[in-house]
């Protein structure tokens, strides 16, 4: 995996009012759920997979974003060069409505969709 260069004043990922909309959903019908926290970790057949939880609230170190009103979005800090550029959508693929991670760091999927790999700096 390469390591890029990271600004903390650029966001590092971008939600669209499609997704914001779909998480403000989540967040009225869960129990405690306050907002949206994004990790990755090792898994599947590629190397990673997207880790989308409802928390109360963040972890130490998270990146806190508000998103909208009542929609917070924190992301995991320790996988920043994984998620830097992300885009978070909330799409209709066909009868089903899913959430798609656009990330210009992925190079390969699995043939389900479920994890990536991160291309390397050659």
């Amino acid at each position: 995996m390469s390591v890029e260069s990271f600004s903390p004043t650029a966001d590092v990922v971008r939600v669209t009012p499609a997704a914001i909309e779909h998480f403000r959903r989540q967040i009225e019908t869960g129990d405690d759920a306050r907002a949206v926290r994004l990790s990755v970790k090792e898994s599947g057949c590629t190397g990673f997979m997207y880790v989308v939880d409802m928390v109360e609230q963040g972890t130490e170190g998270d990146l806190h974003y508000h998103l909208d009103e009542g929609v917070d979005l924190f992301v995991d800090s320790a996988h920043l060069a994984v998620l830097n550029g992300t885009e978070i959508d909330y799409v209709k693929a066909g009868v089903n409505r899913q959430l798609r991670f656009n990330n210009p760091n992925a190079q390969d999927y699995c043939g389900c969709g479920e994890s990536f790999n991160i291309a390397n700096a050659g």
